[in-house]
């Protein structure tokens, strides 16, 4: 599948234009991680494609979510790879219980979640331009409980011990991923 028919299949499924924004934030995120930790910059790699792929089903199917997502890649003859990561993003939701092994696994479960609290904080600044958050501004907010209730900032912060990358430099790197499209987020 190339990134054009994943986005056609992200957009045929989802009308929620947040949900796709989000999407394609965690490809960008995870982009930017495949560069750190593999030294490489390819678009057309199973690392975005995760990324774009692993909520195509959540509006339109919950509850079985990310099943019917797998069953559509599977029938396609998807990468085992982008399969079994979008499996494992999902670890402990609706059921599923495929843990992360891989560095690819890993770095899905720990962006996912990452992505939105970034797209919190730029929301409360005066701009709301992602261009003025900071690493710090992101920090600020991390041990704040009442700020982005739904974000495990605990599932993020397995970025040290299964990436072997420091939080911060976690975040200026999903962050700065995400300032390179901030027009296609709307940010």
């Amino acid at each position: 599948m190339t990134r054009d028919e994943a986005l056609q299949l992200v957009n045929s499924w989802t009308t929620n234009k947040n949900l796709v924004r989000h999407m394609l934030a965690v490809e960008a995120a995870m982009l930017g991680l495949s560069r750190k930790l593999r030294n490489e910059d390819r678009s057309d790699e199973p690392w975005g494609m995760v990324g774009l792929l692993h909520d195509a089903d959540y509006e339109k199917y919950p509850n079985e979510h990310p099943r019917k997502i797998i069953e559509e890649l599977k029938k396609r003859n998807e990468d085992v790879k982008i399969i079994n990561a979008i499996k494992a993003h999902a670890y402990g939701f609706n059921g599923m219980n495929v843990m992360p092994k891989t560095p690819l696994e890993w770095a899905i479960y720990t962006s996912d979640e990452l992505t939105g609290f970034i797209v919190a904080v730029t929301l409360i600044r005066p701009s709301k331009k992602i261009a003025d958050v900071t690493v710090e501004n992101v920090l600020s907010k991390w041990d704040k409980k009442d700020f982005a209730k739904g974000v495990n900032r605990n599932q993020i912060e397995l970025c040290e011990e299964k990436l072997g990358i420091k939080l911060p430099d976690f975040i200026q790197i999903v962050l700065d991923s995400m300032k390179n499209i901030s027009s296609e987020l709307g940010l």
